[in-house]
């Protein structure tokens, strides 16, 4: 037990020494100059937050409170057309399969993949000798045949006689007379063999239906062709005229109805897939008789010349047709019509050159002009461009389009308006459209 005691002593001493020294307290002056250093920082982001430049008015480099350049239109009288748009395919007035009627070996085809042909043109030629042969003993059925019958009748002639001088019994004469009906039956269809051959030689030489354009041949010429061949000869498509069907909402069905029942002519226009190029213009021939139940969609038919042969087969074209045409409307750019909490508004020009907001009620548009049914008058004055930075009651000066070349008038006098600008001629280069607005452009008045 004495040997272990000193051991113990040994571990406790070991223990006691394995513990950190205490903490030594930081100086007081350190403490200090953390604090010094704390409100240095403080008092220099106080000092940049209230010395740094205001932030720029609202009103950019126009400052506050100037004008806003704007440009304006001013509401006209004319016509706008009332145009409805439907999706259309072009569609011939005539597809036929050509078909041979009769089988035989197709001696020589006369048309060349492609070629416009006229109705009654030569397209293929058949065999004929066979029908010809058969043609030539139809015809020597019937001579021989004739030749019985007018000896058959020759021989009742004589009957009568004999019998009105009794004799021959009358029994003999009923005989003959029997035979005579016999023998003219036989001529009848003796000719019909003949007509038969005739109509076989005339099928050998097979024409143009219609006339249009031919397609792909089917057949070459050695080959054997039989009337009930799936595949026919050739295509033959009818392109002039031509016709296009296309479709268009049930609710704007009224409005072209109530034109064809009163024998109005509506102009249909088509147009590329782009609708960017004017392809043919044409007229609504028909109507179907139903509604699709299952897009809301009636089917139109209209129908083109065609001469220049710019719509083909299955073609996807838009088409544009003309309803009507409103006369004397108050119309304005489309670029001036602003939407928004009111509805549909525009920024009317007042004469103390402020703006104020005009709801109107829009009726149809064309291309970049608009009618309005109501809240404007000929002669108003509204922004067309720039009215993005407007408010009720802003200030504002007018300015020359954006691209215009010519010198515009910017005096805001009662009596100088600012119209809207006139549609380039073909060859003539467009401006730009300022703020992506269309029609956004004016010319003075």
């Amino acid at each position: 037990m004495n040997d272990l005691r000193p051991e113990q002593d040994t571990r406790e001493a070991q223990r006691v020494g394995a513990r950190p020294p205490p903490r030594t307290p930081t100086p007081l002056w350190r403490r200090a100059l953390w604090l010094i250093v704390i409100v240095l920082v403080f008092a220099g982001v106080v000092w940049w937050v209230h010395m740094r430049p205001a932030p720029q008015s609202p009103a950019g480099r126009f400052g506050a409170g100037a004008p806003m350049p704007v440009v304006a239109a001013t509401a006209q009288k004319g016509d706008i057309n009332v145009l409805l748009n439907g999706l259309g395919t072009v569609t011939p007035l005539a597809t036929v399969i050509v078909r041979t009627q009769i089988s035989g070996q197709l001696m020589r085809v006369a048309f060349k993949e492609g070629q416009m042909v006229k109705e009654g043109d030569l397209l293929a030629e058949i065999d004929s000798r066979p029908y010809e042969q058969q043609r030539a003993n139809a015809q020597g059925q019937l001579a021989r045949d004739q030749a019985l019958l007018a000896n058959a009748r020759l021989d009742l002639q004589r009957y009568k006689i004999l019998v009105a001088q009794d004799s021959i019994p009358k029994q003999q004469l009923d005989t003959q007379d029997s035979l005579v009906h016999q023998l003219e039956g036989t001529v009848i269809s003796d000719q019909s063999q003949v007509d038969t051959a005739k109509l076989n030689i005339a099928y050998c030489y097979i024409l143009a239906p219609v006339s249009g354009r031919v397609g792909l041949r089917q057949v070459d010429a050695g080959n054997y062709v039989q009337a009930n061949d799936a595949n026919g000869l050739v295509v033959l498509t009818q392109l002039q005229p031509i016709s296009v069907v296309f479709t268009l909402p049930e609710d704007t069905v009224p409005a072209v109805m109530k034109q064809l029942n009163a024998g109005a002519t509506l102009q249909a226009i088509a147009y590329d897939r782009s609708q960017t190029t004017k392809l043919a213009a044409g007229t609504l021939a028909t109507v179907d008789n139903q509604i699709d139940t299952t897009t809301g969609t009636l089917k139109l038919k209209a129908q083109f010349d065609n001469t220049d042969n710019s719509l083909f087969p299955n073609q996807f074209v838009n088409i544009q047709l003309r309803v009507e045409t409103l006369h004397d409307e108050t119309v304005l750019p489309t670029a001036a019509v602003q939407r928004g909490a009111p509805g549909t508004y525009v920024y009317l020009i007042k004469p103390d050159d402020t703006v104020t907001v005009q709801a109107i009620k829009l009726g149809p548009g064309e291309g970049e002009r608009v009618s309005v049914s109501s809240g404007l008058s000929v002669g108003d004055r509204v922004v067309v461009d720039g009215a993005d930075k407007l408010r009720e009651g802003a200030k504002i000066a007018l300015r020359q389009p954006t691209g215009t070349s010519t010198a515009t008038p910017t005096s805001t006098e009662p009596g100088s308006a600012v119209g809207p600008q006139q549609r380039a001629q073909p060859g003539q280069p467009r401006g730009p459209r300022a703020n992506g607005r269309a029609g956004a452009g004016g010319t003075s008045q």
